[in-house]
């Protein structure tokens, strides 16, 4: 005739009579009259902060659970973020939630998932729950790149690196990872024309960095392919506006006039130009012999031309000298003087004297 509970300390009595909630049972023994059994108690702990039962609404919409419990009624486009004793339990989808706050701190924060990127101080501690990823999309920008993010197809943002949150069922997140240190391209192997029909083989290497990423991705699949094929196509036309002697004594103006061609198309594709050099010229078999022959009569030529102005300057002094030592006696005796002196030097000087005038001139030069 009568049914009784004992609730503890730590547990509440959900009462129901005839299937409806009644009314909250506190702490101790309760006895009810129940000819009929239609009077129930259901007995729950609130240890475990979170009141799972099957009539949840029913019992929320009494009003049973004011000053009791947190009530969360989340509509379609909200979640919920729930700690409990300052720890991040979980994210809570779309429903209706009850915490006690009885024997366990509670706090609850509530979010409009159609602001789809989630921002939160404490992002790496929901990131960590089991329930984020079920709610959560996480991506992850690494160091030395960055993030296109697209919504739906539409650019949204460009991230920095670290790790970003979106929420799931807010339509389709994409991001795109993009490096932005500096890429080296190798057009290697070139087969090009010069004006006066030489074909050369030249190797250039391009270095360029993305300086804009939204714009790269939009303006190409492949930054690689694309640098390469205006690499390309510059060094076909910058070469074949010149001559061979040309482009050989100045190519350094051929760099520089590829490097400010290709800047403005880098732009256009979201890069910064580094640098742009020819590496490598290579001429064929034939050619080649030929410009050796070329370069040795040139150099032959080179030192005839220095060996006879060494040839006329010395022609030139010694005139000079004549001219001097003829004007001037004194000078005459002095270099007589000096050249006795080597053949003296030289070894033993043996005079011969055959008459009186020849005596007199030697005389005189002693």
């Amino acid at each position: 005739m009568f049914t009784r509970c004992l609730i503890r300390s730590f547990e509440v009595g959900l009462l129901f009579r005839d299937d409806e909630f009644v009314g909250l049972l506190a702490p101790g023994r309760h006895r009810f009259f129940d000819l009929f059994r239609k009077v129930r108690v259901d007995v729950v702990s609130q240890r475990e902060p979170e009141l799972v039962h099957e009539q949840l609404d029913q019992i929320v919409k009494s009003g049973g659970l004011e000053g009791q419990a947190v009530v969360l009624e989340l509509k379609e486009h909200e979640r919920a973020l729930v700690w409990i004793d300052n720890r991040f339990s979980r994210v809570l989808s779309p429903g209706l939630y009850a915490y006690w706050t009885g024997q366990r701190q509670v706090r609850t924060e509530v979010v409009d998932a159609r602001t789809v990127r989630f921002e939160h101080t404490e992002l790496k501690a929901i990131l960590a729950s089991a329930s984020s990823r079920q709610n959560l999309d996480a991506w992850t920008v690494g160091r030395n790149s960055a993030g296109v993010l697209y919504h739906d197809g539409q650019y949204q943002a460009t991230l920095t690196p670290g790790t970003y949150a979106f929420w799931k069922g807010q339509g389709e997140i994409k991001v795109i990872e993009i490096d932005l240190r500096e890429n080296q391209v190798d057009i290697a192997g070139q087969d090009l024309m010069t004006a006066d029909r030489v074909t050369l083989r030249i190797n250039a290497v391009v270095t360029f960095r993305v300086v804009d990423p939204e714009r790269a991705l939009s303006q190409s699949n492949d930054l690689r392919g694309a640098v390469y094929r205006e690499a390309q196509l510059v060094l076909r036309s910058v070469v074949g506006a010149r001559e061979l002697d040309q482009f050989l004594t100045d190519r350094e103006a051929v760099s520089r006039e590829l490097e400010e061609t290709l800047r403005g198309r880098s732009a256009e594709l979201g890069l910064e130009l580094a640098s742009v050099g020819i590496r490598d010229v290579i001429l064929p078999g034939e050619m080649k012999e030929l410009m050796n022959r070329v370069t040795a009569a040139r150099r032959e030529a080179e030192a005839n031309l220095i060996l006879r102005r060494e040839e006329t300057a010395a022609m030139r002094s010694q005139a000079n000298t004549a001219k001097l030592l003829a004007e001037s006696p004194a000078l005459m005796r002095l270099r007589e003087l000096e050249t006795l002196e080597r053949i003296a030097s030289a070894g033993k000087l043996n005079v011969v004297v055959s008459d009186k005038g020849l005596t007199e001139t030697v005389t005189r030069l002693l």
